[in-house]
């Protein structure tokens, strides 16, 4: 089985040259490095791995704690590898889930965190129903009251904390969104947009335009963006998009192009999946007819 190996530390200070020799020596031929904090499930590196990793593939980490500092994350990342066919190993600990012991390991890794998960819900039940019975009742007073200026804060705060997470990610689409609205309909925008992405790092229709909406509202993108796209015949959609592809990249070569319009699952003008360099170029041929390019 192929394996993949996995290595991370948390700060510049340390290095990552023990783990990269255990997972040489344990058969690794592709080592993926990351510098994050353990407790960071949302780390880029390890996002692209698992959206790449293949059936049959096995993914190899030093310890446990390389991967993940919480039993959920653990269990969530072998729900993740175990759907796609994929195995997970750990060198120094008796887990390998391709292996009937290493299946039984993580089983009752399983149960341990049900069962802690458990406890933790009714030991909260609990505190919340003898906090009642003496007269506290939890959460902000001004809240409670309906007060304005409470209200008023919360609001401000929910909005400066999307505000903050959105902005992680706006490299991803404010440029396409800047470039392509209104003249394009969202569909084919969010198309665009998703390409490129792993899988767990794509857009929704529905999120996308959330996201647009507070930009608009704080003046980081205009309001035109929002606005009601033309029709545009039949006939100029593809150029439309590739034109808007090449525009994002200009450097993008003719089998780029195949490759990003087959990964936003864009049929040929004939209806076939599989894209060919003579018909993007002609696409962009006749892109340059109507002006797109």
């Amino acid at each position: 089985m192929p394996l993949v190996g996995y290595a991370r530390v948390s700060t510049d200070d340390q290095t990552l040259l023990p783990q990269v020799q255990a997972l040489t020596a344990a058969g690794c031929p592709v080592i993926h490095r990351e510098q994050a904090s353990g407790g960071d499930r949302a780390r880029p590196v390890l996002a692209m791995l698992l959206d790449g990793i293949r059936r049959g593939d096995t993914l190899v980490v030093v310890r446990i704690d390389r991967l993940a500092r919480s039993l959920s994350h653990l269990l969530e990342v072998i729900e993740q590898l175990e759907a796609k066919g994929a195995f997970f190993r750990s060198i120094e600990d008796p887990i390998d889930t391709a292996s009937p012991q290493g299946k039984f390991t993580l089983q009752v890794l399983g149960a341990a965190a049900e069962f802690e998960r458990a406890l933790i819900r009714e030991r909260t039940r609990a505190g919340l129903a003898s906090a009642r019975m003496e007269g506290r009742i939890g959460g902000n007073p001004g809240l409670r009251a309906k007060d304005p200026v409470a209200v008023r804060k919360l609001s401000l705060a929910r909005s400066e904390g999307y505000l903050d997470r959105i902005g992680r990610t706006a490299p991803e689409w404010v440029p396409h969104v800047r470039r392509l609205r209104p003249d394009m309909a969202w569909e084919d925008v969010l198309r665009i947009i998703n390409a490129p992405l792993p899988h767990r790092a794509r857009w929704s229709q529905a999120r996308l335009l959330r996201a647009v909406r507070a930009y608009v509202r704080d003046g980081f993108l205009p309001s035109e963006v929002l606005a009601r796209a033309p029709r545009r015949p039949v006939d100029d959609r593809l150029p439309a998009i590739v034109a808007a592809i090449r525009g994002a990249d200009p450097d993008i070569t003719l089998q780029g192009l195949c490759d990003r319009l087959e990964a936003m699952r864009e049929r040929t003008p004939r209806g076939r999946t599989k894209w060919q360099p003579s018909s993007v170029r002609m696409l962009l041929q006749r892109a340059t007819r109507l002006g797109l390019l």
